[in-house]
């Protein structure tokens, strides 16, 4: 099987920022093709023709609905029963490369809601959220602010988080995945959003695992920067089912 590995998951990554760059906004989905429909490729890669799997970037290249306890819920990328087609997991993805900190706990209230909707109408749920360890922040108009790190702190409520217990939690998802990444080079005498995004439409970024050392709990509901682990605990949560 051709599976996602660590440093492939990486090349994901910079493939997605690179279509953010070439779009040159955030509202763009373009950024997010080359992310879901990798994933959706690797999760069909893992279990085999018993599971279909909806996503953009994928297949029809489109999202679908999993029907929640309270609405119903347009999913990043779901996987179906092949026979039966109804949904038996969904994965949620964000990918953040500008002003986290006014939306931090917004990203988590959200994060926490639909897992629960989802959740509680008895279909696992997982999230992946990727973050630049250092991104922009802009004011309106696009002038950049200040450039802000993700940092300890920032991870203080995911620490909480991984020592939820999913079966008595279900606003926990089933395995959260937060990946934090460092591109280079570090853009040098910008000032706006524009002069950002010319300033690696002309200077090829490459992506690598952030450098910086978390304090992290090592067990729990949360991974950190180990996709192949997250892909792991997916497979066999579906399996057990």
């Amino acid at each position: 099987m051709n599976l996602l590995t660590n440093q492939k998951f990486l090349k994901v990554v910079l493939n997605s920022f690179e279509s953010f760059i070439s779009s040159k906004t955030s509202r763009s989905t373009q950024k997010l093709k080359p992310l879901h429909g990798a994933i959706a490729k690797d999760i069909v890669a893992r279990l085999g023709t018993q599971y279909d799997v909806i996503s953009q970037g994928y297949g029809a290249g489109k999202e679908t609905k999993i029907q929640g306890r309270y609405i119903d819920k347009m999913v990043d990328i779901t996987i179906l029963d092949a026979v039966t087609k109804t949904p038996v997991a969904g994965i949620a993805v964000k990918f953040v490369m500008q002003n986290y900190s006014q939306n931090s706990n917004n990203y988590f209230e959200n994060m926490l809601g639909e897992t629960a909707n989802i959740r509680t109408a008895s279909c696992p749920y997982f999230q992946i959220f990727i973050i630049l360890d250092n991104l922009p922040y802009y004011e309106n108009g696009g002038k950049i602010k200040h450039w802000e790190e993700f940092t300890d702190h920032n991870l203080k409520k995911y620490n909480a988080l991984a020592e939820d217990d999913v079966n008595m939690f279900f606003h926990t998802p089933n395995k959260t995945l937060i990946y934090a990444v460092h591109v280079t080079p570090k853009p040098q005498n910008v000032t706006t959003k524009d002069e950002y995004m010319d300033f690696y439409a002309t200077h090829k970024p490459k992506v690598k695992l952030t450098s910086h050392k978390y304090d992290l709990k090592k067990e729990g509901t949360v991974i950190f920067n180990d996709y192949e682990t997250f892909a792991d605990k997916i497979y066999h949560t579906i399996m057990a089912r």
